[in-house]
């Protein structure tokens, strides 16, 4: 079975890129620092910080494979295939709520780097499903637990 194809953008390249950096020059050397440490306690049997040491080791060796394997099946979205006419990955989209008058400003992002809490959402998300494709001034109808939402398109940016 092949792997799934990971769009990123320029930057969520290059954070994960940083990220996997520093997991294999400097976390795993601090993790081994500390199984060596704990060894050295003694009985490792009954030795809860090397049991927490290896616990940690497992995970970033897992998270490594995990980046290597996102950086390997990646689709980089470069500046210049971002559209300002249409939404697309990569766009910061303005929209209003119609019903609340709200304004948010979203960058379109896919899975592997969105992050809500910085207006990094998925173009598998509500949000990013409905808007995705859609023009400056378009009206669209986001469904979500609570309902639906309608947002207008107020500006697409790079």
């Amino acid at each position: 079975m092949s792997d799934k194809e990971v769009i990123l953008t320029q930057d969520g390249l290059k954070r994960l890129e940083e990220e996997l950096e520093n997991l294999k020059s400097v976390r795993r050397r601090e993790v081994a620092e500390r199984i060596k440490t704990a060894i050295g306690y003694g009985d490792i049997s009954e030795n809860s910080e090397y049991e927490d040491a290896k616990n940690e080791q497992a995970f970033i060796e897992g998270r490594i494979i995990t980046l290597e394997k996102l950086l390997r099946n990646a689709r980089i979205i470069n500046n210049d295939e971002i559209d300002t006419d249409t939404v697309s990955i990569g766009s910061t989209v303005i929209v209003e709520d119609l019903e609340f008058g709200d304004t948010m400003e979203y960058a379109i992002v896919g899975t592997a780097e969105s992050d809500p809490l910085q207006n990094k959402i998925s173009n598998e998300s509500p949000v990013g499903k409905a808007i995705l494709g859609q023009q400056k001034g378009a009206v669209v109808d986001v469904n979500v637990p609570a309902g639906v939402i309608q947002y207008k398109i107020v500006d697409i940016k790079k």
